[in-house]
């Protein structure tokens, strides 16, 4: 039987090069996306920190937290969102109802 709702995670790095107003834009494009197609049950903003090694020659990034119930689908577009909006360094969306 297939599932019909679960719970995610994303966790999104952003470039705090963009700035205050775009990283503002850019959390709540990716609020807005997920409240569009699922129930979301947080956004935790950890802010500026320094990254474990350097991407691209960033040093740190900016970490958002997104917890959300959705269907399947959801997960894969958040990330092919991520992957082609500027100022995203690093994404990762997982199901956090599998152990």
């Amino acid at each position: 039987m297939a599932k019909v709702n679960a719970n995610y995670e994303a966790m999104l790095v952003i470039n705090p090069a963009l700035g205050e107003e775009a990283i503002a834009k850019t959390v709540e494009k990716f609020k807005t996306l997920i409240e569009e197609n699922g129930t979301l049950a947080e956004v935790d903003e950890w802010g500026t920190r320094r990254l474990a090694y350097e991407i691209n020659h960033i040093a740190e990034g900016y970490y958002v937290l997104y917890s959300f119930n959705s269907v399947p689908g959801l997960p894969a577009e958040v990330e092919r969102v991520a992957n082609i909006t500027e100022g995203v360094i690093r994404s990762l969306v997982v199901c956090k109802d599998e152990q």
